[in-house]
């Protein structure tokens, strides 16, 4: 049996499921990933985080996307391609001197969430790295064309990329 808590999310998300997710963690008092696997069944699918360096590099062959980090205190954002990455040192760092670097802690990765969902009257598609405390690392967000609509390509690699981890519904 489903408790109230998530009984109460699930029915937000159905009627509200372009809210923020770190906003929507925070005002129910759960974690991001709670919200996420809480959207309806149609717009997330999970796999695990030990796919995390396979996930990277794949989306470093995208091109231009936008790569958001979402803290209680700031959203960063970039927007340009993620640069490709190897294991070492106890990180995944993002092998690049200029524009989006640095070194993620891949071993903290719990899940990935590939996330299809209506967001400000639009339709959007991210993958979000889902960290052993429930929190969202960073996402990384299927970049638009001209017209701000989603670029078809990365979308196909978006959905081929989740089939490809064994990628499951989270419901």
């Amino acid at each position: 049996m489903a408790s109230p808590i998530a009984s109460d999310l699930k029915s937000y998300l159905v009627e509200n499921s372009g809210a923020v997710i770190e906003d929507v963690a925070r005002d129910h008092g759960v974690s991001p990933r709670t919200v996420i696997e809480a959207l309806p069944s149609d717009m997330v699918k999970l796999c695990e985080g030990g796919s995390f360096a396979v996930a990277m590099q794949d989306i470093a062959q995208w091109g231009e996307v936008t790569f958001i980090v979402h803290t209680a205190d700031a959203i960063f954002e970039f927007t340009g391609p993620v640069p490709d990455g190897e294991i070492g040192r106890g990180y995944f760092n993002l092998m690049q001197p200029k524009g989006l670097h640095g070194h993620l802690r891949h071993e903290r990765c719990a899940a990935i969430a590939f996330v299809e969902r209506p967001f400000m009257g639009k339709s959007s598609a991210f993958v979000a790295f889902l960290n052993v405390d429930g929190g969202v690392m960073f996402k990384v967000f299927v970049g638009r064309d001209e017209t701000r609509a989603l670029r078809q390509d990365q979308l196909d690699r978006f959905r081929a990329l989740a089939e490809r981890l064994g990628a499951v519904s989270a419901s």
